[in-house]
This record gives C-alpha cells, structure tokens and sequence, in this order.
C-alpha cells in the first residue's frame, strides 16, 4: 500500500512539473526583475541663485532655499521665477537685509515654512505679514521638521538688526545657522554669516555634514572661513563638498576675499575637499 501512494504522488509531482514547462514554453520565462533606484538614492541638487541664495532640492523634491535676497545684483532669478518654481522650507540667517532678503514675499506667494534664526524674528515676520502656520518660531539649538527634512538650529556670531522694527519687535534676537539633513540622510551646513566659533567643531563630529556652505564677504578674513570648514571636518569622514556665498560675482572696490581665495586657504589648512565655485542656476548633483 506504502509503495502504491509513494508511486501515486510521484507521478502527480511529474504531471505537475511536465505542466510548469509547457506554460514557460507557451508564455516565455518570467522577466528577471529589475531593481529601481529609491529617489533618496539620487542625491540632492544644488544651484546657487547670487549673493547667499541658494536653492536645494531633496531627493523626493522638496525644496530648501536659504537667504533669499533676490533683489540683489547678481540675482539669477526673478521673485516671481522663484515664486513660480515654489518652495518648501526658507532659513533666514538673520534679519539684514541681505539675508532675510525677499522671504515675505516668497514665502506669502509659496506657502513655504519659514525657519527663523530666534523667536523674535518669527513675531516679527507674522506682522510683516507671513501667516503664523508657516513660522517656525525657533531660536537656537531647536530643530524644526518637515516631512523628513530636519533643520537643526544652531548658533552664529554676527548681528541680525532688521531693515525696519514691527510694531513690537525692534531687535528680532540672535542670529543663527543652520545643519540640514535631507531624507535620504545627506546632511548640509550653511554657515549663515557666522564668524568661525570652536563650536563647529562639536557639530562636525555630531552632524557629520556632507557638505558646507561657508560666508565669505568682501572683508572677511580668508582663515576665518576656512576655519568653519576645518571645524566641521573635525572627526567627520563625510566632509566631501564646499561652496562660498555671500560674494559678488565681480569684484568690486575694496572687495578683498573671492571664492578662490577661500579655495587657497583651505588647501594651505590641511582640509581635502571639493570645492565648487558656482556658476549661477547651474545645477550641482550632491550624493553621498
């Protein structure tokens, strides 16, 4: 009876199998699957818009734009182009005017979520008249978050007088900067116009960024700014890309520190990196 089922189950599994062949015979084999790129694989985008603007777009699109001072001279964009193109998420170094630049009105004609570098400076932009819902209100060591994007508000040494006081706020409070990280985990430091501070030495082994956006005005001293960068790559092997802002295109009068400069003495620091002077809205792919 055993020998009899054992013979009866074979002959099954065999009819089984005659039938799988023919349907790959008659149908063709199945496709060999294929693996699809996450969008957090494909980096972020940097383009640089003149002055400290910059656009970053994440790897699931959104858009990250700091210091939005479109009305400068070198600007590479319109207001309404950069309304048009939208945003997400603006951080506002300080409240100069060179920095907070065009933020209300960006932000009123995008609906884009406003990081502010202190409390004071968020009052103050609900009553130049940024809706409430869209302030951050943050202030230093906060973090804000936004569908997987983090910012992280971090410290600065500069000042942040506004071009006018609100009704109620006539210093909107400290300045700041800002550590970024997008959702794929590549992580962005914009300096703000910060001053080098040992402090960045801390966020470098923290944060581990990727990459640095580092001050250079005219009068800046070129050590300084390298010094950011030689900060945030302290125990950090990420540190692969750096851009300057905060520069004009040409030199101008009196105008002492250009982008190479800053190239120059971060070589002579020791630091290895990649730095990038940008052309403006050239597109600049960033991966980890």
């Amino acid at each position: 009876m055993l020998r009899r089922t054992l013979s009866s189950l074979m002959l099954v599994a065999a009819i089984a199998v005659i039938g799988s062949l023919a349907l790959v015979a008659r149908l063709g084999a199945p496709p060999t699957p294929t693996a699809t790129p996450a969008p957090q694989d494909s980096g972020i985008t940097v383009e640089y818009l003149g002055w400290s603007h910059y656009r970053l777009t994440s790897p699931t699109g959104k858009v990250v734009v700091t210091n939005p001072f479109i009305n400068s001279p070198d600007s590479a964009i319109t207001l309404d182009e950069a309304i048009a193109r939208g945003a997400d998420i603006i951080v506002v170094a300080d409240g100069h005017g060179d920095e907070q630049g065009q933020t209300i009105e960006l932000a009123q004609g995008t609906g884009a979520r406003v990081v502010t570098p202190a409390f004071e400076m968020g009052t103050w932009f609900a009553e130049m008249g940024i809706p409430r819902p869209q302030l951050s209100f943050t202030s230093p060591g906060e973090v804000y978050r936004y569908e997987g994007i983090t910012v992280r508000i971090l410290g600065s040494v500069h000042g942040s007088n506004p071009p006018r006081p609100s009704e109620n706020v006539y210093y909107p409070g400290v300045a700041a900067s800002f550590m970024i990280t997008f959702e794929n985990g590549y992580t962005l430091y914009f300096s703000g116009s910060s001053a080098a501070t040992m402090d960045m030495m801390a966020w470098g082994d923290w944060y581990k960024p990727d990459a640095v956006i580092a001050h250079i005005s005219a009068a800046h001293e070129p050590r300084d700014a390298a010094a950011v960068v030689k900060y945030m790559s302290n125990n950090n092997p990420n540190l692969k890309t750096v851009f300057p802002h905060h520069h004009r295109l040409q030199p101008q009068p009196g105008g002492l520190f250009r982008p190479a400069d800053l190239r120059t003495a971060i070589q002579e620091a020791g630091v290895n990196v990649n730095f990038i002077d940008p052309n403006p809205g050239q597109p600049y792919t960033l991966t980890k």
